[in-house]
């Protein structure tokens, strides 16, 4: 796959939706757009072809600095633009069965190469080559969630970038090959996740955090304020075994979740909190990997007459109940509290 590169807004592009995008693009591009302030702010959409919050935000935002035909936007700050799985956008999904995940195969990610792989790697060193002032990743979430941003990195940059757009912050090192842990060696670098697909108030908060960006000229030099920010670790995935069936609230399946499973997210739970029932033969039916990739199931999970419960207080994440999302990713992230290390006086 080649890297589609351009310094202008093609025609038409601006009055385009998600699902056109494939149409009027072809393929994957990097757009460069100049400002009064460099380096660029970079922003990649589309990571998920199914997220169109993103993209509908930074339609926003051009049109709003007068970008669209052969104007060229008159923005505070250049940005440099990625659209990324378009042909997964075309037809509403987060990506092909053919497809790898469009936010796995950035550099880093370990896993066996594939052309996004080379693809990714290209889009990195063009912005390494450019220079970059900060770099924004925007997403959607299936399941409910409040708005929150993810740093890979624990810096006071990062952070502020992050608390600009909610108190709410995460931390993770894993999933690997993310987009905002490849750009986080040249920038401070921020996932977005920004609530339900179509929801107006995620598109007005991810417009209103954009502009915010484009206006700021430096990152303070101080830490952020402690009533600023939540901040939590993501310490574990969850995943359902492949082998097994699962649904939610149905019967007639091999693990039985909640019906309303996601309306655990981001609530902090009790040891012995139920998510469910497993049926006879299935163990825990699930796999929880820690940030090293060890199997930690059982420091997690325990199984109690059939009943799925948590042996640890935990928080989890983006728990979600659309099948091939779990079925793709996972079934939610395991977070805990984080605490900042202070320097000693």
């Amino acid at each position: 796959m080649k890297l589609h590169e351009l310094t202008h807004l093609p025609p038409g592009l601006l009055d385009t939706g998600a699902t056109g995008l494939e149409a009027l693009l072809g393929g994957p591009v990097l757009i460069h757009l100049p400002g009064r302030q460099e380096p660029p702010l970079f922003i990649s959409v589309l990571m998920h072809g199914s997220e169109t919050t993103g993209w509908e935000a930074v339609r926003a935002l051009l049109k709003q600095y007068g970008a669209g035909g052969e104007n060229r936007p008159d923005l505070p700050r250049a940005v440099s633009l990625f659209i990324g799985n378009v042909k997964a956008a075309a037809l509403g999904l987060r990506r092909l069965d053919d497809q790898p995940d469009y936010n796995r195969v950035w550099p880093g990610s370990g896993s066996p190469h594939t052309p996004e792989h080379a693809l990714m790697r290209q889009v990195v060193d063009s912005m390494a080559e450019r220079g970059l002032f900060a770099s924004v990743d925007i997403h959607n979430n299936t399941g409910l969630n409040p708005h929150y941003a993810c740093v890979n990195v624990i810096d006071d940059r990062f952070l502020h970038l992050a608390a600009m757009f909610s108190r709410t912050v995460v931390y993770f090192l894993r999933p690997r090959g993310v987009q905002s842990m490849a750009m986080a060696k040249y920038c401070p670098a921020v996932t977005l996740e920004c609530g339900k697909i179509g929801q107006a108030h995620g598109l007005e908060h991810v417009l209103e955090y954009l502009d915010a960006c484009l206006h700021l000229s430096a990152f303070p030099d101080h830490p952020v304020a402690e009533h600023d920010i939540e901040l939590f670790h993501t310490v574990a995935t969850v995943k359902v075994l492949e082998n097994l069936s699962f649904g939610f609230g149905e019967h007639g399946v091999d693990i039985r979740f909640a019906d309303d499973l996601d309306r655990l997210n981001f609530r902090e739970l009790p040891r012995g909190t139920s998510l469910g029932r497993v049926g006879p033969g299935c163990g825990l039916g699930l796999e929880v990997r820690d940030e090293q990739g060890r199997d930690v199931t059982g420091r997690y999970f325990v199984l109690e007459d059939g009943e799925l419960r948590l042996r640890l207080p935990v928080m989890p994440s983006m728990l979600t109940r659309d099948r091939r999302v779990v079925r793709q990713d996972c079934l939610c992230y395991l977070m805990e509290r984080y605490e900042i290390k202070k320097d000693s006086p």
